[in-house]
């Protein structure tokens, strides 16, 4: 069993950074693939971010490219989202999520476990 938690997010205005923390329990943290997914009021959840078990590797939407960095800690059962240059189009909340095994790393449902989420608000 795998609980996360999120924080770090608030009300910024475009163009500035927040960065997200999610702290995960357990001492299995290091074999998990983790992911960063939002939702907007209205939408569908959406993949953000994802990163291997060692942080080796990390795959983005394109509509975060070049502007979001996932990160881990391994040794602080942590994962970060550094998130820059936000937009408007960037306002939601904001969930990590951990998958033992992943194939379809862009998917929900791949993923076994889900924080509570954390809002982010990106002002015009």
């Amino acid at each position: 069993q795998v609980q996360l938690v999120e924080s770090g997010g608030g009300l910024v205005q475009a163009g500035g950074s927040l960065r997200l923390s999610c702290a995960a329990s357990g001492r299995t943290f290091s074999s998990y693939w983790m992911g960063w997914f939002r939702q907007a009021p209205g939408k569908e959840r959406e993949f953000v971010s994802v990163i291997n078990s060692n942080g080796g590797r990390t795959y983005y939407a394109d509509s975060v490219k070049g502007r979001f960095t996932i990160t881990r800690d391994n040794a602080k059962n942590t994962v970060y989202l550094q998130m820059n240059s936000l937009k408007p189009e960037d306002t939601a909340v904001y969930y990590c999520a951990a998958a033992r095994l992943l194939r379809l790393w862009a998917a929900g449902t791949e993923y076994n476990y889900w924080g509570q989420g954390t809002q982010v608000t990106v002002s015009a």
